[in-house]
Formats: C-alpha cells, structure tokens, sequence
C-alpha cells in the first residue's frame, strides 16, 4: 500500500494549453495584444484603445475611418485633409508624384544625351 501525502504527487497540466502562444503587438503602442481588446484594420493590429485618428487622436472605429498608406484618419479629416490640397500625396504631407516623374525624366534625358 501506498501512503503518499497529496503533496508529494506529480501535477498533471493539460497539453492543449501552452504559456509561450504567439504574441500580437499593437501597431501603434507596441505592446501585447489580447484577444479581447484586439482589433484589426487593413491587416494591423491594435488594441481598441489604440486605435486613433493621426490628426485629431480621436477613437476610431471599423466603420469611422479612412486609411492611406498604414496611417488612418476619422472621415471628416481625411476628407479635409484631401480637400486642402487637392490630391493625396501634398494634403497629407508626401511629396506629389509629379515631381517624382519629373526626376525621373531628367534622369532619362541624360542618359539619352
């Protein structure tokens, strides 16, 4: 007979369960990303608090945003923004794509020459 104290038996853990599961990081704050306050915008992660307005850094939400090239505006000011300027590139602080084609123009024209 075998008189061992609880103490003294082995803890059986569950397999299915593992402490080293991949960790998301949050886009915007860089830190881990828990189901329940995750969100995911154009195949970013963020947590729901994190997730703001570039220029304004209001909340936003999945359907209240407006996103270019990995920033994201709430819809008044992607609409304001774009206005302002007239085109994508200048109203949000990029350089116009004329100028890079008239780069490369001038580059065409002295390999020519």
């Amino acid at each position: 007979m075998d008189n061992k104290s609880p103490e003294e038996k082995p803890v059986q853990r569950s397999k299915s369960f593992s402490f080293n599961a991949n960790k998301e990081v949050c886009t915007s704050c860089q830190k881990t990303v828990y189901p329940m306050e995750r969100l995911v915008a154009n195949s970013q992660v963020f947590h729901t608090s994190c997730f703001c307005c570039k220029h304004c850094n209001t909340k936003l939400s999945l359907g209240s945003f407006a996103g270019i090239q990995g920033e994201f505006y709430c819809k008044p000011h992607f609409k304001q923004l774009f206005k302002s300027k007239g085109n994508y590139d200048e109203g949000f602080g990029r350089k116009q794509h004329k100028e890079l084609w008239s780069a490369k123009d001038s580059d065409n024209v002295t390999k020519t020459a």
